[in-house]
């Protein structure tokens, strides 16, 4: 009769075990460093951006949309947070003729309608949350502010990031302002990721290249713990 128990393996060394504690002791302590690092450097960014950075403002004003203000001298492109029912509505009485949504989350069919009850037409261009437009995104972009019968209003969830790298895309590539001051103009509204800081500092006039691997992979660790946060 086979025995019932079976041969326990010998214990791990304690010099192995720790070993291993203090290995993964020093990737939390360096991934702490880098988090603590990045988040103080762009914090520290963006205060000094709004010391030092005249940002355009315009007469309208739309209850309902947090960081709402324009993007241009001509009031063609405006910029702001999601819109509540109320916000769409206000763009609507205010001649608004299209919303540009960059968000790439999971939207109800409901949420997704409200635009167009409201008599605004919607364009879906989704981003992913801390990340940046590829170049097709901006030339379609571009399109929609072009074709636009009215004034055009983008947004993300907060109005920051996303929507701050699409404004500077459509800044430098129209000319009207620099990468370094566009950048800083997106600082100004909120703390935007590592990688769309340098998105918008490397933008052209005919170009919007990708941040480099290295760029995105710091980026993202950095910028993992609120992105973890917004999810609840």
């Amino acid at each position: 009769m086979a025995s019932l128990s079976t041969p326990l393996p010998p214990p791990l060394p304690r010099r192995a075990l720790r070993t291993g504690l203090r290995l993964v002791a020093g990737c939390l302590l360096g991934y702490l460093a880098l988090w603590a690092t990045g988040t103080l450097g762009v914090l520290a960014l963006t205060d000094v951006a709004r010391a030092t950075t005249d940002q355009p403002r315009g007469a309208l004003h739309v209850t309902g949309i947090h960081h709402f203000g324009p993007v241009d001298a001509e009031g063609r492109l405006w910029r702001g947070a999601a819109p509540s029912t109320e916000g769409y509505r206000g763009l609507a009485r205010l001649g608004f003729a299209t919303v540009v949504d960059l968000r790439a989350e999971d939207l109800s069919a409901a949420q997704l309608d409200q635009p167009r009850r409201a008599g605004l037409r919607a364009v879906r261009l989704p981003i992913r949350d801390g990340q940046t437009p590829p170049p097709a995104q901006v030339a379609r972009f571009l399109d929609v502010v072009r074709a636009s019968p009215g004034p055009v209003f983008v947004h993300c969830g907060a109005g920051v990031g996303r929507t701050g790298a699409m404004a500077a895309a459509y800044l430098v590539r129209t000319g009207e302002e620099s990468p370094a001051h566009a950048t800083l103009r997106n600082l100004a509204v909120g703390p935007p990721s590592i990688e769309q800081i340098f998105y918008a500092l490397s933008l052209g006039r005919h170009h919007a290249r990708q941040p480099p691997l290295p760029v995105v992979a710091v980026s993202r660790l950095v910028d993992a713990p609120r992105r973890m946060w917004s999810w609840r």
